[in-house]
């Protein structure tokens, strides 16, 4: 986490939230609905963010980048296990 090549600012997160696409919902989450966003950042990095809407405000509950190991190469489609 403290390499600064994973890390990810809030400018990159701003820019998931306003051109980013929803590619999961989890509705059924026992911690409150939400989604999985998706979207290449002004950096050229692909970015996930996991939020869930509340109330009174969007709470961004995790940002990562997505590898390969777990992703196709769109970034959006899960690989079989």
């Amino acid at each position: 986490m403290n390499l600064p090549e994973r890390m990810i600012s809030k400018d990159e997160v701003k820019d998931i939230l306003d051109y980013g696409e929803i590619i999961e919902y989890y509705q059924d989450d026992p911690r409150g609905e939400g989604c999985l966003m998706y979207a290449i950042a002004r950096t050229g990095r692909p970015i996930h963010v996991v939020c869930s809407p509340k109330q009174d405000c969007l709470a961004i509950v995790s940002t990562y980048i997505p590898t390969l190991n777990i992703w196709e190469n769109d970034y959006k489609t899960r690989r079989r296990r």
